[in-house]
């Protein structure tokens, strides 16, 4: 179940799994512009050169792609967080119990 706010903001269950294998897709060059810097700042953040940032000016203020960059930041760094700490919210029950303490709780 994907989120309502996403939902609301027309974030459709096609276009998210056009997301899987956008450059084929009919996203709009701009969401695959956004898709592309994604994928550079996860996976090859030094190929970020000269050429692709003129490609990505050519869709976005230098405003927008600091803010682009920023939410990929915290989203990659909270992916990350949530792994080493073996965070899995959605599993947590209502309440604590002693069978699954919150990750930062000191054990008993």
């Amino acid at each position: 179940m994907r989120s309502a706010s996403a939902m609301q903001g027309q974030l459709t269950e096609d276009k998210i799994q056009k997301m899987h294998n956008y450059e084929p897709s009919d996203l709009t060059e701009r969401e695959k512009m956004a898709l592309r810097l994604a994928d550079k700042l996860a996976f090859d953040h030094r190929g970020i050169d000269a050429p692709f940032m003129a490609r990505l000016k050519t869709q976005f203020s230098e405003e927008e792609i600091i803010d682009l960059g920023m939410a990929s930041a915290f989203l990659f760094g909270w992916g990350r967080f949530i792994e080493a700490f073996g965070i899995v919210p959605d599993a947590w029950p209502e309440h604590e119990d002693e069978t699954s303490p919150a990750p930062w709780k000191p054990s008993a």
